[in-house]
């Protein structure tokens, strides 16, 4: 039976150590303060921040929340924006995202400073994943799962990873921050031939599943003794929440494997705070 990589034991040891990088902070005068913009009233974005700010109080950061109504114009928009980059007491910026389909999803995320883009969605950002230098911050999820795997030991260098899913939120920075650490990664996609897939998912050494389809990481295309990583977040047809793994055929194989719940999402919210206090830091500089 796989052991379970549980988020929350991760969660709880990053929290840790924000906790005292947040009282170093405090001791020189710099209250690390996130800014959540919201625009309308999303049940899943709702619960997010929810969860977010839960973390923010017990980890000391202030939380500033900025709340529009879903037919905000874009020029509104990106003037609030504008006021928080130049802010110099906010140290990071979430903006709850896709935007109203009236909104340029691309210019709203260029507008915002990538010193502040806490969740790596600003070309600087992502640029900066790419080219491995600190120009703002990975995405949130994606960096969780390799917090993941180093917390239960699981080293990268001399690895073979294979990455299911392109996204530019989770698939491509995952594997560009795995390729940093040395690791040997293989990108699968929608395009990717059933046998394609079934080799290289086959004999990776770490799976990373970030489609978004239920169950659709079957069993017979796993190996023996894999780490799993399931990013994926679903509902079946019980109403259940799921993975992108078919995690009872999964579990007889692997070494390893994350739970849907209770995996890498409950170590997104530790990343995004870990970013803002590293923000706050950067701001001494």
């Amino acid at each position: 039976m796989a052991r379970k990589l549980k988020g929350g034991e991760v969660s709880d040891s990053l929290s840790k150590r924000i906790s005292q990088r947040v009282e170093e902070l405090k001791k020189n005068g710099i209250f690390p303060t996130l800014a959540i913009v919201r625009l309308g009233e999303k049940p899943e974005d709702m619960s997010y921040e929810r969860g977010a700010m839960k973390r923010a109080v017990q980890l000391g950061i202030t939380v500033r929340q900025f709340v529009f109504d879903e037919k905000t114009s874009q020029e509104e928009l990106l003037s609030e924006i504008g006021k928080l980059n130049d802010d110099e007491h906010i140290h990071g910026v979430l903006i709850f995202r896709p935007l109203p389909d009236h909104i340029d999803d691309r210019a709203v995320c260029d507008a915002l400073d990538p010193q502040k883009d806490v969740d790596g969605i600003t070309s600087g950002s992502m640029a900066g994943v790419f080219m491995d230098r600190d120009d703002g911050f990975p995405p949130c999820t994606a960096e969780a799962c390799l917090e993941l795997l180093q917390h239960y030991g699981y080293a990268l260098e001399g690895k073979r990873i294979a990455v299911i899913g392109r996204s530019l939120v989770i698939g491509r920075p995952v594997a560009m921050m795995a390729m940093e650490r040395n690791a040997t990664v293989t990108i699968c996609h929608s395009r990717t031939g059933d046998e394609a897939l079934a080799d290289i998912v086959g004999s990776a050494d770490i799976v990373i599943a970030a489609v978004g389809s239920a169950g659709m990481v079957s069993g017979s295309i796993l190996g023996r003794d894999q780490v799993i990583v399931d990013v994926g977040i679903n509902v079946d047809e019980n109403g259940s929440l799921c993975g992108d793994v078919d995690f009872k055929t999964a579990e007889q194989k692997a070494a390893a494997i994350t739970p849907v719940p209770g995996g890498v999402g409950s170590v997104t919210t530790a990343v995004l705070m870990k970013h803002v206090v590293t923000a706050a830091e950067r701001s001494l500089r």
